[in-house]
């Protein structure tokens, strides 16, 4: 049976053991659709996270997948246009039950007014990453990619620790969110801005946010009694980044690390520039959007010059990939990719290799399952340090949002061992119901983005998107469960394209096949993708991992 969910109490959260479509597969994918609007941002508009992330087109579309789920068979697959369901053919039992493509825009015509235009005439929708796949798994879903941002930080800055340290940061939506505990998770002292008091509310609800102070001097004295006593604490103030960054600088006061996660991929739909209100941008968002446009980049020029003076001052500053640099640049701040970006800065050695960010669900909806793979993972993999360390942290402090789910930064091989072990699990009863295994879109193989995920690629092939559609052919055919392809970044379509995968672990012989090809055959991609750019990790990985062959 669902769960109630006080959060949004129309939208409650799946489990239970009785099935109402005709197969575990479809079942898993609904339940999963299910979800993410159980711990969305705005669930009765279809919005998961970032202004205009969304689970569906519109409501009439939802309905019709929810009907075409639970009445399909396991030899049809449901085709899906931005959130619109357009198909359902007959293809055979070892074919994707969905696959979708969300965003998607030819070339020269892939740029925001476009996108606007064609989202109000309801022709398309913004699926995001994991949104419009229904792979999301809220806030948690991207803690440990902070926290390891983070711990990479504090190895390369800090002796290994962060302890004592100060985190500024901005954003505390369904992303941004993650900062704050993952911050005090790490031991630092972090203070984190966003302009909505809601949002800072929710986030100390559920324990991911220690304090919210009621103004900046009282948010710095909380910030300087932990650094000084070496004591990890997350704050919140309820303020516009843009004119607390420079105040801050203003001040002399130089935090050690500083980034942001507000919504500046999106100037419209996302992003509150300072001086505004949320009411006053509500209304211009269908009276004057280009006010917005233009406001927006003032106000992150404001917001990015005071994170290059941080920069200057010895903080360890970076973009956490929601496309700030961007709008600074077209703002005229010439020198805003001074500040680099996270995953080539930190985490390019982990996905050259293609570890990232593996995640799990019980579709049972009891959380005892995931303490039982928990177990399995911490036997299978016991000389992983960033796997056995962020598993026994993540038992401790991460609380479940929906459908009780897990991620862990596992590599090739090691995502298709834990899927097969616990398909093992399914199928002898140990665990109360199928488990869904999918990943983040920012994954090895998964994206093309090159202000993000590909900048500065080793042998300049940043921009070229044959990856993630490879990526995409490869799992489906492959048998994954569903494949999707998206474009976009809240209207900036052009900017990134990602394949995205999800495969249902529902005790059978089939689930063993679809996990040993799709899993293992997404993560050889990311080798094979890193390795042909001639990177030294993913050339090692190749030579003693089973990848297939590498055509050099």
């Amino acid at each position: 049976m669902p769960k109630d969910n006080p959060r949004h109490p129309d939208f409650p959260i799946p489990g239970g053991p009785e099935r109402r479509a005709k197969s575990w597969r479809a079942e898993g994918l609904l339940r999963l659709m299910e979800n993410v609007l159980a711990v969305g941002e705005a669930p009765e508009k279809l919005i998961v996270y970032a202004a205009l992330g969304r689970a569906a087109r519109n409501w009439p579309a939802h309905d019709a997948i929810v009907r075409t789920l639970c009445e399909m068979e396991e030899d049809q697959t449901l085709v899906i246009q931005s959130g619109k369901p357009v198909g359902l053919l007959r293809t055979h039992k070892g074919a994707p039950m969905v696959v979708m493509a969300n965003c998607n825009i030819v070339g020269q015509w892939a740029k925001p007014d476009v996108f606007y235009e064609f989202e109000r005439k309801g022709l398309i929708c913004w699926g995001g990453l994991t949104a419009g796949a229904w792979q999301y798994i809220g806030s948690q879903g991207v803690i440990q990619g902070t926290y390891e941002i983070f711990m990479r930080i504090a190895e390369r800055r800090f002796n290994g620790s962060l302890a004592g340290r100060f985190i500024l940061t901005a954003g505390l939506g369904g992303m941004g969110g993650a900062q704050p505990l993952a911050g005090r998770m790490a031991g630092a002292a972090i203070l984190c801005l966003d302009v909505d008091a809601e949002r800072a509310k929710k986030r100390q609800e559920i324990g991911y946010l220690d304090e919210i102070a009621p103004d900046l001097d009282t948010a710095l004295a909380m910030i300087k009694a932990a650094t000084d006593e070496g004591r990890a604490v997350s704050v919140a103030l309820v303020a516009n980044a843009a004119e607390v960054y420079p105040e801050i600088l203003a001040r002399g006061i130089v935090p050690d690390i500083v980034s942001d996660q507000t919504s500046a991929h999106d100037l419209v739909y996302g992003y509150v520039p300072e001086g505004y209100d949320l009411a006053r941008v509500q209304r211009l968002r269908d009276q004057n959007p280009e006010e917005l446009i233009e406001a927006g980049r003032d106000s992150i020029a404001h917001q990015v010059t005071a994170m290059l003076g941080f920069q200057k001052a010895g903080a360890e500053v970076f973009d956490n990939g929601n496309l700030i640099r961007t709008q600074a640049k077209a703002a005229g701040i010439e020198d805003a990719f001074d500040i680099p970006i996270f995953t080539e800065a930190y985490l390019r050695p982990l996905f050259a290799r293609a570890i990232g960010p593996f995640r799990w669900m019980a579709l049972s909806g009891e959380e005892s399952d995931i303490a039982k793979i928990d177990d399995v993972l911490l036997e299978m993999f016991p000389d992983n340090k960033i796997v056995t360390n962020w598993i026994k942290l993540a038992r401790a402090h991460v609380p479940f949002e929906g459908l009780p789910a897990r991620i862990a930064w596992l590599g090739h091989g090691e995502r298709t061992a834990l899927a097969r072990r616990v398909n093992d699990m399914v199928a002898a009863g140990e665990l109360a119901g199928p488990v869904a295994f999918s990943r983040d879109h920012l994954d090895a193989g998964g994206m093309a983005h090159p202000n993000i995920m590909t900048e500065g690629m080793r042998d300049g092939s940043d921009a070229i998107a044959d990856w993630p559609l490879l990526d995409a052919m490869t799992l489906c055919s492959s048998g994954a469960d569903l494949v999707a392809i998206h474009s976009g970044g809240g209207g900036y379509s052009g900017f990134m394209t990602s394949a995205g995968v999800t495969v249902v672990a529902d005790g059978t012989k089939e689930a063993d096949t679809r996990i040993d090809l799709s899993l293992t055959n997404d993560t050889a991609l990311g080798v094979i993708r890193y390795a042909d750019a001639g990177y030294p990790d993913a050339l090692d990985e190749a030579r003693v991992g089973k990848v297939g062959h590498i055509a050099l």
